[in-house]
Protein backbone atom coordinates (compact mmCIF):
# COMPACT_ATOMS: atom_id res chain seq x y z
CA UNK A 1 0.00 0.00 0.00
CA UNK A 2 1.28 3.66 -1.01
CA UNK A 3 1.96 5.79 1.76
CA UNK A 4 -0.30 8.59 2.29
CA UNK A 5 0.90 12.63 3.42
CA UNK A 6 0.21 13.64 7.23
CA UNK A 7 -2.12 16.01 5.77
CA UNK A 8 -4.18 13.07 4.50
CA UNK A 9 -3.74 10.89 7.46
CA UNK A 10 -5.53 13.99 9.17
CA UNK A 11 -8.05 13.80 7.35
CA UNK A 12 -8.60 10.31 7.76
CA UNK A 13 -8.80 10.96 11.33
CA UNK A 14 -10.91 13.76 11.59
CA UNK A 15 -13.85 12.14 8.92
CA UNK A 16 -13.68 8.67 11.44
CA UNK A 17 -14.20 10.88 14.40
CA UNK A 18 -17.23 12.90 12.91
CA UNK A 19 -18.70 9.88 11.44
CA UNK A 20 -18.40 7.72 15.02
CA UNK A 21 -19.78 11.04 16.88
CA UNK A 22 -22.70 12.16 14.69
CA UNK A 23 -22.96 8.63 12.29
CA UNK A 24 -22.72 10.52 8.95
CA UNK A 25 -19.90 11.93 7.25
CA UNK A 26 -18.44 15.57 7.06
CA UNK A 27 -19.20 17.96 4.58
CA UNK A 28 -16.36 18.90 2.11
CA UNK A 29 -17.00 22.01 3.47
CA UNK A 30 -16.23 20.93 7.05
CA UNK A 31 -13.12 19.00 6.20
CA UNK A 32 -11.62 22.58 4.69
CA UNK A 33 -12.24 24.41 8.02
CA UNK A 34 -11.31 21.89 9.96
CA UNK A 35 -7.81 20.80 8.46
CA UNK A 36 -6.96 24.85 7.28
CA UNK A 37 -7.19 24.21 3.78
CA UNK A 38 -7.59 26.59 1.26
CA UNK A 39 -10.41 25.59 -0.79
CA UNK A 40 -13.00 22.52 -1.12
CA UNK A 41 -10.86 21.15 -4.49
CA UNK A 42 -8.17 20.75 -2.34
CA UNK A 43 -10.37 18.56 0.27
CA UNK A 44 -11.13 16.65 -3.45
CA UNK A 45 -7.89 15.97 -4.13
CA UNK A 46 -6.62 14.46 -1.45
CA UNK A 47 -9.66 12.58 -0.92
CA UNK A 48 -9.24 10.90 -4.21
CA UNK A 49 -5.85 10.20 -3.43
CA UNK A 50 -7.32 8.69 -0.27
CA UNK A 51 -10.01 6.68 -2.48
CA UNK A 52 -7.45 5.67 -5.04
CA UNK A 53 -5.32 3.67 -2.49
CA UNK A 54 -8.81 2.33 -0.51
CA UNK A 55 -8.84 3.98 2.32
CA UNK A 56 -12.28 5.91 1.73
CA UNK A 57 -15.45 4.68 -0.91
CA UNK A 58 -16.58 8.05 -2.49
CA UNK A 59 -20.01 8.27 -4.38
CA UNK A 60 -19.85 11.22 -6.62
CA UNK A 61 -22.73 13.72 -6.75
CA UNK A 62 -24.21 12.51 -3.21
CA UNK A 63 -23.37 14.69 -0.14
CA UNK A 64 -21.90 13.10 2.81
CA UNK A 65 -21.18 9.84 1.29
CA UNK A 66 -17.80 9.40 2.12
CA UNK A 67 -16.94 5.87 3.84
CA UNK A 68 -13.84 5.33 5.58
CA UNK A 69 -12.41 1.71 5.19
CA UNK A 70 -12.47 0.12 8.75
CA UNK A 71 -10.14 -2.21 7.65
CA UNK A 72 -7.65 -0.39 5.67
CA UNK A 73 -4.21 0.49 6.68
CA UNK A 74 -2.66 3.40 8.73
CA UNK A 75 0.09 4.22 10.52
CA UNK A 76 1.64 4.98 13.98
CA UNK A 77 5.32 6.25 14.90
CA UNK A 78 6.80 4.28 16.93
CA UNK A 79 8.61 6.89 19.78
CA UNK A 80 10.81 4.42 21.65
CA UNK A 81 11.14 1.48 23.70
CA UNK A 82 9.92 0.88 27.07
CA UNK A 83 10.74 -1.28 29.97
CA UNK A 84 8.98 -4.51 30.93
CA UNK A 85 11.00 -5.07 34.07
CA UNK A 86 13.20 -2.40 35.97
CA UNK A 87 12.56 0.75 34.47
CA UNK A 88 14.75 2.21 32.17
CA UNK A 89 15.28 5.57 30.53
CA UNK A 90 13.62 6.61 27.03
CA UNK A 91 17.05 7.05 24.77
CA UNK A 92 17.72 8.23 21.14
CA UNK A 93 15.34 6.64 18.70
CA UNK A 94 15.20 6.60 15.41
CA UNK A 95 11.76 7.26 14.43
CA UNK A 96 10.03 4.57 12.34
CA UNK A 97 6.57 3.41 11.69
CA UNK A 98 4.01 0.55 11.94
CA UNK A 99 1.32 -0.05 9.68
CA UNK A 100 -1.87 -0.69 11.72
CA UNK A 101 -5.48 -1.60 10.27
CA UNK A 102 -9.02 -1.57 11.71
CA UNK A 103 -9.13 -5.34 13.02
CA UNK A 104 -6.17 -4.88 15.08
CA UNK A 105 -7.15 -1.15 16.34
CA UNK A 106 -9.66 1.25 15.70
CA UNK A 107 -7.85 4.55 13.92
CA UNK A 108 -8.26 7.28 16.18
CA UNK A 109 -6.29 10.62 17.28
CA UNK A 110 -3.84 9.74 20.23
CA UNK A 111 -2.04 6.60 19.14
CA UNK A 112 1.46 5.46 19.30
CA UNK A 113 4.00 2.59 19.47
CA UNK A 114 6.75 1.49 21.79
CA UNK A 115 8.72 -1.69 21.50
CA UNK A 116 8.89 -3.52 24.81
CA UNK A 117 11.98 -4.46 26.46
CA UNK A 118 12.02 -7.34 29.30
CA UNK A 119 9.42 -10.10 30.55
CA UNK A 120 7.88 -8.69 33.77
CA UNK A 121 4.41 -8.73 31.71
CA UNK A 122 4.52 -11.78 29.85
CA UNK A 123 1.20 -13.17 31.69
CA UNK A 124 -0.48 -10.53 29.98
CA UNK A 125 1.20 -12.08 27.13
CA UNK A 126 3.78 -8.91 26.23
CA UNK A 127 7.13 -10.25 25.44
CA UNK A 128 10.63 -9.09 24.97
CA UNK A 129 10.37 -7.39 21.88
CA UNK A 130 7.07 -7.03 21.23
CA UNK A 131 5.18 -3.93 20.41
CA UNK A 132 2.82 -2.22 21.94
CA UNK A 133 0.22 0.18 20.78
CA UNK A 134 -0.88 2.94 23.08
CA UNK A 135 -3.03 5.91 23.32
CA UNK A 136 -1.86 8.81 25.13
CA UNK A 137 -4.14 9.36 27.87
CA UNK A 138 -3.14 10.84 31.58
CA UNK A 139 -5.30 8.88 34.25
CA UNK A 140 -5.97 5.24 34.43
CA UNK A 141 -8.40 2.55 35.79
CA UNK A 142 -7.35 -0.21 38.43
CA UNK A 143 -6.13 -2.83 36.17
CA UNK A 144 -5.25 -0.98 33.09
CA UNK A 145 -1.53 -1.79 32.03
CA UNK A 146 -0.02 1.72 31.29
CA UNK A 147 3.16 3.37 30.52
CA UNK A 148 4.02 5.14 33.35
CA UNK A 149 7.01 7.92 34.31
CA UNK A 150 8.75 7.73 37.63
CA UNK A 151 9.64 11.52 38.20
CA UNK A 152 12.57 11.36 40.49
CA UNK A 153 14.03 8.79 38.37
CA UNK A 154 12.46 10.27 35.14
CA UNK A 155 12.54 6.69 33.83
CA UNK A 156 9.21 4.89 32.38
CA UNK A 157 7.94 1.26 32.77
CA UNK A 158 5.38 -1.17 31.64
CA UNK A 159 3.05 -2.14 34.78
CA UNK A 160 -0.37 -2.70 35.90
CA UNK A 161 -1.92 0.33 37.60
CA UNK A 162 -3.94 0.08 41.01
CA UNK A 163 -5.08 3.25 43.50
CA UNK A 164 -4.45 1.86 47.30
CA UNK A 165 -5.46 4.48 49.88
CA UNK A 166 -1.99 6.99 49.72
CA UNK A 167 0.05 4.85 47.19
CA UNK A 168 0.30 3.43 44.14
CA UNK A 169 0.84 -0.03 43.01
CA UNK A 170 2.65 -0.68 39.84
CA UNK A 171 2.08 -4.47 39.47
CA UNK A 172 3.94 -6.97 37.05
CA UNK A 173 2.78 -9.81 35.19
CA UNK A 174 5.12 -12.06 36.15
CA UNK A 175 5.25 -14.35 39.26
CA UNK A 176 8.81 -13.48 39.94
CA UNK A 177 8.45 -10.04 40.31
CA UNK A 178 7.51 -7.68 42.79
CA UNK A 179 5.70 -4.57 42.78
CA UNK A 180 6.62 -1.31 42.97
CA UNK A 181 4.99 1.50 45.11
CA UNK A 182 5.06 4.96 44.91
CA UNK A 183 3.36 8.26 46.11
CA UNK A 184 0.48 9.61 43.60
CA UNK A 185 2.99 12.60 43.06
CA UNK A 186 6.03 10.59 41.88
CA UNK A 187 3.99 8.94 38.93
CA UNK A 188 2.52 10.74 35.55
CA UNK A 189 0.64 7.84 33.41
CA UNK A 190 1.85 8.63 29.67
CA UNK A 191 -0.62 5.73 27.90
CA UNK A 192 -2.11 2.77 28.39
CA UNK A 193 -1.70 -0.29 25.87
CA UNK A 194 -4.80 -1.11 23.86
CA UNK A 195 -3.09 -3.65 21.56
CA UNK A 196 -0.09 -5.92 21.20
CA UNK A 197 2.11 -6.77 18.22
CA UNK A 198 3.36 -10.21 18.75
CA UNK A 199 7.26 -10.44 17.66
CA UNK A 200 7.94 -13.99 16.19
CA UNK A 201 11.27 -15.33 17.11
Amino acid sequence: MNEISELEQRMLNYISRYERSRGYAPAYEEIKRALGLRSKSWVHRHLRRLAAQGHVELSPNIPRSIRVDRTAGFCVPVVGQIAAGQPISFGEWEREFIELTGDIVRQQEGLYALRVKGNSMVDALVHDGDLVIMKHQQDADDGEMVAVRLIDENETTLKRFYREGNRVRLQPANPIMQAMYFHPSDVEVQGKVVAVIRQMP
